[in-house]
């Protein structure tokens, strides 16, 4: 397989959509009030996060396990995964009657890993990388006769990764962009390939987190090149190299290509979560990030769909996601105060507080490093406010006070 070869198709794609039409779920593209307010744009949401192992990686997962050779479908298949790819493989598998077997690194999610063994699959773990992992899977393939399902370079998941596309395309007929999520490239080449081979028109846009831009360092290499920069709230995203398939397909079809910082993607996941009511992890996340950092402003006044891929979020990363959300959108803030250590001091800061509107959420006294001063004491403030100007509002106030604030 070179990287310029392309051996997917857009009839492949809507052969895809018939072929698992009965095996996942078609999912709302709605409009979004609330999103189209905030970003300038009609915004449509095309929903993924609701498939029932949460995210879009089920309709490549079906379309190649339907099409393989009975023979290869009674010996069993081993892909090496930490999350969405194998929890596909290990639900439709468990329904089309394949045995899966998924390599997953050792600090795999422990949630993903009980998921996948609920539906059936074999789970071993290796390594501490996803390439570890591959490394044990291809040694299971060859030694067991397993066939070995890639998850984001196999043709027949990239087809159906598409499908996404073809959906976008009959629940919103005039929409003018798509905004994707980009990590190992399966998504946004299948996406592509059908859209713009039926609407030229529609552009396509690719979002990556700041910290593993796999898709723009193979362009501007001319070649799939490794671009993982460090771990990244976008975990879904986080494949070191986009595949040379997806590649292929994906250079010439994709309009442009956009990076995301993690604040970026925390409050992307908080204003899903307020606006929108769903839990979305920070690969679903990506596209609205990348209207909130103002790196679609091409976009503005325009029908654009946002692929929101996937929900597999751990809800302990959910919470402190939501409080750092918070914390970026300037609604929690931080600060220390000094105040009287008599009788009546921490009242008087806490009133202060309560008189602006503001909610305290957790005081912490400092005395043995604090201020030389007895009498005075050094407390660590945590508190709610509405945005920057209503923080301001409550500094003024407690400095009328003869409160100091640091």
């Amino acid at each position: 397989m070179t990287a310029t070869a392309i051996d997917v198709h857009c009839d492949d794609v809507v052969a895809a959509m018939a072929r698992i039409a009965d095996g996942v779920v078609r999912t709302p593209c709605h409009e979004s009030d609330a999103l189209s307010e905030l970003c300038g744009a009609r915004i449509f949401t095309k929903a993924e996060y609701l498939q029932r192992t949460g995210s879009f990686k089920e309709r490549g997962a079906r379309n190649a396990l339907l099409q393989m050779d009975p023979a290869l479908r009674a010996r069993g298949v081993v892909a090496a995964s930490a999350g969405n790819h194998a929890l596909a493989l290990a639900y439709h598998g468990r329904d089309l009657g394949i045995s899966v077997t998924v390599v997953m690194p050792r600090g795999a999610p422990l949630v993903k890993q009980v998921r996948c063994a609920h539906y059936g699959a074999r789970v071993l773990l290796h390594g501490d990388t996803i390439a570890d992992a591959k490394v044990k899977a291809d040694e299971l393939a060859v030694s067991q006769g397993l066939t070995y399902v890639h998850g984001f370079n196999d043709a027949a998941i990239i087809a159906g990764a598409g499908t996404v596309g073809l959906e976008i395309l009959e629940q919103v007929p005039d929409v003018e962009a798509i905004v994707t999520p980009v990590g190992g490239g399966g998504l946004i080449a299948g996406v592509a390939l059908a859209v713009k081979e039926l609407r030229p028109n529609v552009q396509i846009v690719g979002v990556e987190p700041e910290r593993c831009p796999s898709l723009i360092r193979a362009i501007e290499q001319g070649r799939p090149v490794p671009a993982f920069d460090g771990p990244t709230l976008a975990d879904g995203l986080a494949v070191p190299q986009v595949g040379d398939r997806a590649f292929a397909i994906a250079r010439d079809r994709v309009d442009a290509l956009v990076t995301v910082s993690e604040a970026d993607i925390s409050l992307a996941i908080l204003r899903l979560v307020e606006l929108e009511k769903g839990v979305v992890e920070g690969a679903g996340a990506v596209p609205l990030a990348a209207f909130l950092a103002g790196k679609l402003q091409s976009l503005r006044g325009k029908r654009v769909a946002l692929l929101l891929c996937g929900g597999n979020i751990d809800p302990m990363v959910l919470s402190r996601v939501i409080e750092h959300g918070v914390a970026v959108d300037g609604r929690l803030t931080e600060f220390t105060a000094v105040i009287s250590d008599r009788p009546g001091g921490l009242a008087e800061l806490a009133s202060t507080i309560a008189s602006t509107g503001a909610s305290v959420q957790q005081i912490d006294h400092e005395r043995a490093f604090g201020e030389a001063d007895v009498s005075r004491v050094t407390v660590r403030c945590r508190v709610e406010v509405r945005d920057g100007t209503h923080l301001e509002t409550l500094k003024s106030a407690l400095k009328s006070k003869g409160i100091q604030v640091h």
